[in-house]
């Protein structure tokens, strides 16, 4: 008797179960939505987004680094690829879940409709980012500036790029403002950049003397590049000073260029030290005598 109850009591608590995970949710179309359906379409676009991004970071990390590719298009054929898996994932889970197609096209329109008068933004940075992603005008790795800030960038997702500067601080830039506006890429050819380092001395000061110093100064500074050769720009004659520019070559520097004008900086001083040069104060004349004779007007 005791047994007919429990298995009564299991069978009562199987049904309640079933019924639960058969519950009808909303209808979509012609397509009745369950529990059971919902939940299996759920896991399913966890399952695609995890796979996705996995394949991704396989491809890059893996793959791609073993037939040498240039980091930035790894990473955008990586992106490119994930963004595939993603439609054609969703296009078979949408056919295999039995939903209705119609309905989800008249839905998709009203979405299409909202996002074309309430979500330009989104949908401009989102198409900025394919056309950043395909035409590639910057990548991940390239060094860049906007609005006055540098830094590298990280990361280029379908919303927004990710920028890492010198002081380690990141930069959320929507892409679509590399496509409309304005952007220096330091690295997009490669990274060999020329840096230009002003320097005045005194006017007593031999031009071609100063020329030979500021070039063994180059010359003796690691990651300076020897081809092409630094070469020295007699600039001006200033108001207090004969004006030079150093201009020297780098790859290892495209990055962190205040560190190698920190490193010249530093090594002509001592150059010049060693050599007397004179690094003159900016001088001004002052015109006092018609103040004083106003004064001694006035006092007579």
């Amino acid at each position: 008797m005791k047994e007919t109850k429990v298995e009564a009591a299991i069978t009562d608590v199987g049904e309640k179960v079933v019924d639960v995970w058969n519950m009808e949710l909303f209808t979509l179309g012609d397509t009745v939505i369950t529990l059971s359906s919902m939940l299996w379409l759920l896991g399913s676009l966890i399952v695609l987004f995890t796979v996705s991004a996995f394949i991704k970071r396989m491809l890059v990390s893996r793959v791609f680094k073993r037939y040498e590719m240039e980091m930035g298009m790894a990473e955008s054929v990586g992106t490119i690829t994930r963004y595939a898996i993603i439609i054609l994932g969703l296009v078979i889970i949408l056919q295999t879940s039995g939903i209705d197609m119609s309905a989800l096209g008249i839905m998709f329109g009203a979405l299409g409709i909202g996002i074309g008068f309430g979500l330009q933004n989104i949908s401009n940075n989102f198409i900025s980012g394919l056309i950043i992603l395909f035409e590639r005008p910057i990548k991940v790795g390239d060094r860049v500036e906007v609005h006055g800030v540098a830094g590298n960038i990280v990361n280029i997702s379908a919303r927004a790029t990710t920028i890492i500067t010198n002081d380690n601080i990141a930069i959320i830039v929507p892409n679509a403002q590399f496509i409309n506006e304005e952007v220096i890429n330091w690295s997009h050819n490669d990274k060999l950049v020329r840096f230009n380092i002003p320097v005045g001395v005194s006017y007593k000061e031999d031009p071609a003397r100063i020329r030979s110093m500021l070039l063994e100064v180059a010359a003796a500074c690691e990651g300076v590049e020897s081809h092409p050769a630094p070469d020295v720009l007699f600039e001006k004659y200033g108001e207090s000073s004969l004006d030079f520019v150093l201009r020297v070559w780098s790859t290892d520097y495209s990055y962190v260029p205040q560190i190698l004008k920190s490193k010249l900086y530093y090594a002509m001083f001592e150059k010049f030290k060693e050599n007397g040069v004179e690094i003159p104060y900016p001088q001004r004349d002052l015109h006092i005598k018609s103040g004083l004779e106003s004064l001694q007007g006035h006092r007579g």
